[in-house]
């Protein structure tokens, strides 16, 4: 009989258990950081294929995404997709890309500077003529490996409610 009862204790206990790491790691799991993998060459060198990342999804609750920072993001035209990217474009400012070179005109009206991007080689062109305008809230994203993959170039301002971490 008393050994019944260890059992019963210890299956109590188990349980007991697993209702207690399930209430941390559940919110954590899926308010504060999430596993994402790296899938495909847009990132490299940086940020290579099946690369392992935790994203941090609390911290723009608190502040705004920067210029320069990568970010996991839903895709525009297929949310259920998550791409990773590096926002060049705040919202307010002007884009263009244009002789190679990424061209920002701030929101507060200054001229047009190249933008400075010393996680690039000095080798690295960005192709294409593209010239965005972001609204309120929008940003601008491209890959690191500007040969490769599809980035704001191809489908325009990325909406900030998109934005993962």
């Amino acid at each position: 009989m008393e050994e019944k009862s260890s059992f019963a204790e210890s299956v109590k206990e188990f349980v007991k258990f697993l209702v207690i790491a399930s209430a941390i790691a559940l919110p954590v799991r899926y308010f504060i950081a999430q596993p994402f993998i790296v899938r495909g060459a847009s990132m490299e060198p940086n940020f290579e294929n099946r690369e392992y990342l935790i994203v941090d999804e609390l911290s723009y609750f608190f502040r705004e995404p920067q210029r320069g920072e990568v970010i996991i993001f839903r895709y525009p035209l297929d949310p259920r997709q998550f791409f990773i990217k590096r926002i060049v474009g705040l919202p307010g400012e002007r884009v263009e890309i244009k002789d190679g070179k990424v061209l920002v005109k701030t929101a507060d009206g200054a001229e047009s500077v190249r933008l400075e991007e010393p996680y690039l080689s000095d080798s690295v062109k960005t192709e294409g003529v593209t010239v965005a305008v972001l609204g309120r809230g929008d940003y601008f994203v491209l890959r690191d490996n500007r040969t490769q993959s599809s980035d704001g170039r191809a489908w325009g301002p990325l909406p900030r409610h998109l934005i993962v971490g």
